[in-house]
């Protein structure tokens, strides 16, 4: 005879028993949710990665329509044109003279609007342009002297040092 084991009990250890089977189950379907939540947030985040471009695409084009431009007054008015996906895009542009000639300080501002923006978004950003053709020949002029002026007085500055 066996030692303390009879077949019966050999026999029962040999599957699994009904709790480990619904708890391995509990654990896969915890997975399943997880994992399925993971891949609708990641589609969920392409979409919007992707519309975010879309609109990208519509600033960098009314921006440069402005770069383009030639007519100081053309580019203070700004303007208007239908971007991708029905939106309609707007810009306009503050312009400020710096104290070298030619050279610009543009505020530009572009507001989106469209179907797919639950409120219209405005866009702002600075930057500087060499642009000749916005200048006025007298401010230009003046410019130039007053550049000239302290570039002889840095000069001077640095002969009397030697």
């Amino acid at each position: 005879m066996t030692q303390g084991r009879d077949f019966f009990s050999v026999k029962r250890r040999r599957g699994f028993s009904l709790i480990e089977v619904l708890v391995a189950l509990a654990i896969f379907v915890m997975m399943a949710i997880a994992l399925g939540a993971t891949y609708i947030n990641i589609l969920n985040a392409y979409e919007i990665a992707g519309r975010a471009v879309t609109r990208d695409e519509d600033v960098r084009f009314a921006r440069a329509a402005l770069l383009a431009e030639a007519d100081l007054t053309v580019v203070e008015r700004g303007a208007e044109f239908d971007g991708g996906n029905g939106r309609r895009v707007s810009w306009k542009a503050a312009v400020e003279p710096t104290t070298t000639a030619d050279l610009f300080k543009v505020t530009f501002q572009c507001e989106l609007t469209g179907p797919d923006l639950p409120k219209p978004e405005m866009r702002e950003e600075t930057f500087r342009v060499l642009r000749p053709t916005w200048s006025q020949p007298a401010d230009r002029d003046k410019l130039r002297a007053d550049a000239k002026m302290r570039i002889e007085k840095i000069q001077q500055g640095l002969a009397n040092k030697r």
